[in-house]
């Protein structure tokens, strides 16, 4: 039954708070996500710091398959920082997490730029956020908190991306007959 109640003259009605009912189309599913729309390389389990793709596919991969590798790698490491190495990290962890994700993310987003000029922005914005994440791993590196081998691995795919950035960037920049600007 409703209860009825009035408002500056509006007639408003007062409904039963919500419930999470199972059966209601509206209940959130909790259930972890699944990686159901990642390629068939991504869907195996890997330990933690682990290359999500082998160093063979990474060589023929696409931009976007590798900033989603990478982006893959990074939350581990950022797992890594905060729970299970011997002294955690949380200030740098936490920056070197959102530049290195947003890499992807911000390459994603290309995919669906509504001019070239969106493109070449989007790409822009991935091209820096990567240039930070590197400035981040090097810092961590320095610090102590990576060791030679941890290091070495992601520094060697945040260099490959940056030279892919990099020419995507400068290339769009010549399409679009703009000048062309050290990225």
């Amino acid at each position: 039954m409703e209860k009825k109640a009035y408002y500056k003259g509006k007639k408003t009605v007062h409904r039963a708070p919500f419930t999470m009912n199972p059966k209601s189309p509206f209940t959130m599913n909790r259930e972890p996500l699944t990686l159901n729309h990642a390629p068939a390389m991504y869907k195996r389990k890997r330990g933690r710091l682990a290359p999500l793709m082998s160093e063979e596919a990474k060589a023929t991969a696409s931009i976007h398959e590798l900033s989603y590798d990478f982006a893959g790698r990074i939350t581990r490491l950022f797992q890594y920082l905060t729970e299970d190495a011997e002294y955690k990290e949380y200030v740098q962890s936490k920056q070197i997490y959102r530049s290195g994700t947003s890499i992807g993310a911000n390459v994603r987003e290309s995919k669906h730029a509504q001019s070239d000029a969106d493109f070449l922005s989007k790409m822009s914005i991935a091209y820096k956020e990567a240039d930070e994440t590197d400035f981040w791993l090097n810092l961590l590196h320095d610090n102590g908190y990576l060791d030679d081998k941890q290091f070495n691995s992601l520094e060697t795919d945040i260099t490959r991306i940056l030279k892919i950035l990099t020419s995507i960037v400068k290339t769009m920049r010549i399409k679009l007959g703009l000048e062309n600007h050290e990225s």
